[in-house]
């Protein structure tokens, strides 16, 4: 029935968000900036989203929100050794946000979140059931300076940098991720730096109980360089990570992670890269930490062909333990990566893992995207297991001898059909390996995703 009713709101405000598409929507809400409407709120919904509240409309406010349902079917989940569901599940999840502008110096943005599972045969996790909490709230204090802008922004907010595969908002589950703390802002032409103290927020599974974690914290700085020949972007950057309890297939221990990274980027007519290189050391229950990770992903776009295919290869080398029981651990940590890192399905995190991942993508309309892709996985290192995409151990490398993980074929629809509405399917069978067999089950894995997104 709650289903039944959204569907027909969404008929009702259909015809009215397609006379206002240059409402354009940001994946950080907070980075929407809607003072070109100041002279254009003929209808309701571009009041809400440029609502002044001053006579020179220098003081306004700014309302948006989304709304995700997501069905999922897994066969065989866990390579075999989890509970069979043949019935799927179905993940809601709900955005709302407030901001406002006093002038150019002050600005407020406020978030709610809300998290839904029903079907799950386990109980789900704080990620996937969180009824409703506070997600973001913070000030922006902004200091105009000449061209460049500095802004001290204060309170629970969303990071997210790069390609997301070390900090990002963690899009793919149920409820996103967040930060408490400070950040500092400089912003020029063609540089911005940002500079942050945080602690992580711990989801909950009550109403409004997230609390910033004293087990996590996590600073850093950021630099991102823009249209600097001979490239598009190029970032450098440190993270600081400190963990009271981290678990490894090592063991367990207090980690204090320092990671430095480089990454580049380019997109010319056709060819499009972006790599990265990361280099991690600091200490964990007393041994010294040295891993690292090198991604690339390269695509070639053929423009004057029929449905304007892209062709692509993306590959990462992730660095694992090299020797039980010694002085070093060499596993590398993602720290906050994106959810669905290799895919909807997100089998499998990034540590200790060599990756060849060919795929292609074909326009079929202007609105509609095909996706096909083969992801095939190893260990890197014999002496060290696999991980989730959150850091948990899946299988041990203890008493195996293979590396190789298995293969996973992905084939996604895309439809778009406007700014507000964004649909998937998704169909993923993993094909299990050798290590796979040595470690469990082994049994291979099919998963069929439907995503349905409203924004407003």
């Amino acid at each position: 029935m709650q289903i039944k009713k959204i569907l027909i709101s969404l008929l009702v405000l259909l015809p009215i968000m397609v006379k206002a598409q240059n409402i354009k929507f940001k994946q950080l809400r907070y980075d929407e900036d809607y003072q070109h409407l100041a002279t254009d709120t003929n209808t309701w919904y571009k009041k809400i989203k440029f609502l002044p509240l001053s006579s020179n409309k220098k003081v306004y406010a700014s309302f948006g929100g989304e709304f995700r349902t997501q069905y999922f079917k897994y066969t065989n989940p866990d390579w075999g050794d989890a509970v069979q569901d043949n019935d799927g599940f179905v993940l809601s999840r709900y955005l709302f946000h407030g901001d406002l502008h006093v002038g150019k110096g002050l600005r407020a943005f406020v978030q709610l979140q809300g998290g839904m599972s029903n079907g799950e045969i386990e109980e789900p996790s704080p990620v996937n059931q969180n009824p409703l909490d506070l997600h973001q709230a913070f000030v922006d204090i902004n200091l105009p300076i000449q061209e460049n802008t500095i802004v001290l922004r204060l309170g629970r907010q969303e990071i997210s940098y790069g390609s997301q595969r070390i900090v990002s908002v963690r899009e793919a589950p149920n409820n996103r991720q967040s930060f408490d703390g400070a950040k500092l802002i400089f912003n020029s032409n063609k540089i911005r730096l940002d500079a942050f103290f945080t602690n992580y927020v711990q989801v909950k599974k009550g109403i409004f109980d997230d609390d910033p974690s004293k087990a996590i914290r996590f600073w850093g700085a950021y630099g991102a360089l823009s249209k600097l020949l001979p490239f598009d972007n190029l970032d450098v950057y440190y993270f600081g990570y400190k963990r009271k309890s981290s678990a490894f297939d090592e063991g367990k221990g207090q980690e204090m992670r320092h990671s430095l990274g480089l990454r580049a980027a380019r997109s010319y007519a056709r060819f499009q890269y972006d790599t990265e290189g990361l280099y991690q050391f600091g200490n964990f229950s007393g041994k010294d930490i040295s891993a690292w990770t090198m991604s690339a992903n390269l695509s070639y776009s053929l423009i004057n062909v029929p449905y304007q295919p892209k062709i692509g290869l993306k590959t990462e080398a992730i660095s694992g333990d090299k020797v039980y029981g010694d002085e070093e651990l060499n596993t590398f940590n993602p720290l906050f990566p994106r959810g669905g890192y290799f895919g909807l399905a997100a089998l499998i995190g990034p540590a200790n893992l060599f990756d060849i991942h060919p795929y292609l993508e074909i326009s079929l309309s202007k609105t509609i995207t095909f996706i096909q892709d083969y992801d095939v996985f190893w260990r890197m290192q014999k002496n060290d297991g696999i991980y989730a995409v959150n850091g948990r151990l899946l299988y041990s490398g203890k008493n195996t001898i293979s590396k190789y993980i298995g293969a996973q074929l992905g084939s996604t629809l895309e439809y778009v059909p406007t700014n507000y509405l964004y649909f998937r399917a998704e169909f993923t069978w993993f094909n299990s390996g050798s290590y796979l067999k040595e470690s469990g089950s082994g049994k291979d894995i099919t998963m069929l995703g439907a995503t349905a997104t409203f924004k407003f």
